[in-house]
This record gives structure tokens, C-alpha cells and sequence, in this order.
């Protein structure tokens, strides 16, 4: 089966096609000259055979041929032979016959060790960082300590509570980037306690400027989870919709079973999301939203997304979203069973 549509051969963009067995079907010459072997020797091997990224391009492509939807993998590492290239990667699902076509946009790898890992520069900027606001947070907490010790309003106690919790918080992630360690274990949480915290920060930040919607399901069990580390990702995800604009902020928990997270399939997840009516994601920026200091706003630092995602990996989770003016939706999806299944890392 070669490539399947008439006219794809004479296309710049490198493209191949797999059959329904993830066999490679068809390349077209941009995809052959940029990875240096000829159709000849591609046509019928596995597309495993591509795959540097630790089974990622196979799982990305069973997950689009079994649920019919497309995918792309950001920053992909193609291998062949002790030779490596790296590309952004669009799955397309095709039905007749039932195949897939790969459109490969050739890229340069993350800086830093491995995809997905902050930069070294990135890291030293916030070790100093780090040193600066130490004294500041320590400063902050023993005026909250005073100021609680002062109020007797159940309201006023409750905000200075967050103060202290958030400033406890703040030190915490400072101690890390200054000394890192293995992350910490994790423990049974309570995700609409992690829910209800970042909710009282934005309702401390935004005041009655935005309306905050609770949208929880209360059947969900608890989860192993950093719970700091997931307010911090929420928190980031819900003032990212702050400073869109949004005069609506929606908390939303959900069940979602059956779910398959890289590799991995679980028989149960917890999907948290962020739902707003800002202004949206910018377009020109929704394929490198969650790259370090990248941003929409001059004043952005770029890096809430980045950390968001990075809390998600740590957990054995995703983090997505999708998004139009008037509705934005960051969704983060994290495991809470043992795994039903590895997928293989090449076709059978």
C-alpha cells in the first residue's frame, strides 16, 4: 500500500503511511532523503523501528488507529541505525483502508539531557532566584504568624491560614531548587482538598472580580499524590485563566476509566480541569505552549506551563488542553491504579 493520497510523492514535508499492523507502508523521497535510507529498505518494517523515544511514536500511534482521533508528539527522537533525528509528529488516522499517515516536521532536540527536562541555564537562573526570595518568604511568614496571633475573625483567620500554607509552600520549592533531591513520596490525597486551596488563592487574588464555580464529583477516591506540588500546577493553571481575562473560573473532577497515559493504560484516572472564558490561547503559540519562557503576555515568565507539565510527569500523568476565545480548558489526568497493561514498544 503505498502512500494514500495521488500527489503526497512530490511533497517537500517528509510523510509515511502504516498499515493497521503499524507496518510501514509508503514514504514518500523528502522522508527518505531526510532520514537517509532508502523506501526500499523501510517498506514492511515496523514502525517500531523509528521509535527512539522509548516506545513513545508506537504508543502515540495505537492510541490514534484504536480511538479514531488525531495525535501530535512534540519534539519526537527518530532513530535509525546509531543515527537519531528529532521531529514534531502528526498522526492522522485514515479509514479505507484502515492505516495511518505520519507527517514528520523536522526539529532540534530540547536543550538540557532529555525532552521535557528544564534547561541547565533555565535551572541556574532559578537557583538565583531561589537565594533571592528566601529572606523575603521568611519575612512574610513571621508577619502572618503576628497577624494571626492579633484577629479573631473566622474570615480574616482563614486568609491569613493561606498566607502561611502558601508561604510554607513557596519555601518548600525554594529548598528544592536549591537542593534538589528525589522527589518526595507520595501519599494519599484528597484532590478536592487540592481543589478547594487553589480555589481560596484565586478568591484571595481575584476578590469578586471573577466568579469561581465549584464542578466536582464526590465519589472519586483519593489519590497518591505530592498535594503541594499539585497546587502549585493547578494554581499556575487557574492564574494563567486570572490573567486571561476570565471573569469565569470553573474547578471541575472526573472519572475517566480505561484511560491511556504514554505507554501505559490504567483502568482508573482522575481528570482535574481548568475551564474558563478568557481570551484563549494564542494560536501562534498552542504548539510551544508548554515550553519554558514561552508566554502570551510581555510580562509573562513563561514557565507556570512548563512546571504544570512537569508536576504531571512526576505523577505518572498528562496535562492538555484545548481552547477557543470564550473557552479555555486545561485538563491534567493522573493515574490512580496499578496499570492494566505496558504497550509493547514495537508492532507484533
Amino acid at each position: 500500500m503505498p502512500l494514500p493520497f495521488a500527489g503526497l510523492d512530490r511533497l517537500a514535508t517528509p510523510l509515511l503511511s502504516t498499515d493497521a499492523e503499524l507496518r510501514i507502508r509508503g514514504l514518500n523521497p523528502a522522508c527518505s532523503a531526510w532520514l537517509g535510507l532508502s523506501q526500499r529498505r523501510l517498506l514492511g518494517q515496523p514502525l517500531a523501528v523509528l521509535d527512539g523515544s522509548g516506545g513513545a511514536l508506537v504508543a502515540g500511534a495505537r492510541q490514534v488507529l484504536d480511538q479514531h482521533v488525531s495525535l501530535r508528539l512534540r519534539h519526537l527522537r527518530l532513530k535509525q541505525e546509531g543515527d537519531e533525528r528529532f521531529a514534531e509528529v502528526y498522526l492522522t488516522p485514515l479509514q479505507e483502508p484502515p492505516c495511518l499517515l505520519l507527517e514528520l516536521h523536522p526539529s532540534e532536540p530540547f536543550p538540557g539531557s532529555d525532552p521535557g527536562v528544564l534547561p541547565a541555564a533555565l535551572h541556574a537562573a532559578l537557583k538565583g532566584l531561589a537565594h533571592e526570595v528566601r529572606n523575603p518568604l521568611a519575612g512574610l511568614k513571621g508577619a502572618a504568624q503576628l497577624l494571626s496571633r492579633r484577629i479573631d475573625d473566622a474570615d480574616s483567620q482563614r486568609y491569613v491560614e493561606v498566607i502561611l500554607n502558601e508561604t510554607a509552600r513557596l519555601a518548600d520549592l525554594v529548598e528544592r531548587l536549591l537542593s534538589p533531591t528525589a522527589p518526595r513520596d507520595l501519599v494519599a490525597t484528597n484532590v478536592h482538598s487540592v481543589l478547594e486551596r487553589v480555589r481560596l488563592l484565586a478568591e484571595a487574588e481575584a476578590g469578586w472580580a471573577v466568579q469561581l464555580l465549584r464542578d466536582y464529583d464526590p465519589s472519586l477516591p483519593e489519590l497518591a499524590a505530592d498535594g503541594d506540588r499539585l497546587v502549585q500546577a493547578l494554581w499556575n493553571l487557574v492564574r494563567n485563566a486570572l490573567q486571561s481575562g476570565a471573569s469565569v473560573v470553573r474547578l471541575r473532577s472526573r472519572a475517566e476509566h480505561g484511560v491511556l497515559i504514554g505507554e501505559v493504560r490504567y483502568r482508573l484516572a482522575l481528570k482535574l480541569e481548568i475551564e474558563d472564558n478568557g481570551r484563549g490561547v494564542p494560536e501562534s503559540l498552542a504548539e510551544r505552549i508548554f515550553l519554558p519562557l514561552v508566554s502570551g503576555r510581555p510580562e509573562g515568565s513563561g514557565l507556570g506551563l512548563a512546571l504544570a507539565q512537569q508536576v504531571a510527569r512526576e505523577h505518572g500523568g498528562a496535562l492538555s488542553f484545548r481552547s477557543r476565545p470564550g473557552q479555555t480548558v486545561f485538563s491534567l489526568l493522573l493515574p490512580v491504579r496499578e496499570a492494566l497493561a505496558e504497550v509493547p514498544d514495537h508492532a507484533d
